[in-house]
């Protein structure tokens, strides 16, 4: 698999989109119409596959950590 193959950015209506190797869907283990996320990390992007589950998860701590904000802050001293 080429990694630091560079991709083209190109035109979607009024978006931006990149075309994936066939390569590298399979590593990732989809296909069109499946969902990807994007996670941040210090060197750069990386793309995963979305896992409902763990967006679910996140939603959820969010809201408890807005609801305990204050209690967290004082924690976090």
């Amino acid at each position: 698999m080429c990694m630091n193959k560079p991709l083209k950015l190109i035109k979607i209506g009024n978006s931006t989109g990149i075309i994936l190797p066939k390569d590298v869907l399979a590593h990732l283990n989809l296909s069109q119409g499946d969902e990807v996320s994007v996670v941040k990390q210090a060197d750069g992007i990386a793309l995963k596959s979305a896992d409902p589950e763990f967006d679910k998860q996140m939603s959820a701590a969010r809201d408890v950590m807005a609801r305990y904000r204050n209690a967290l802050r004082e924690l976090a001293k």
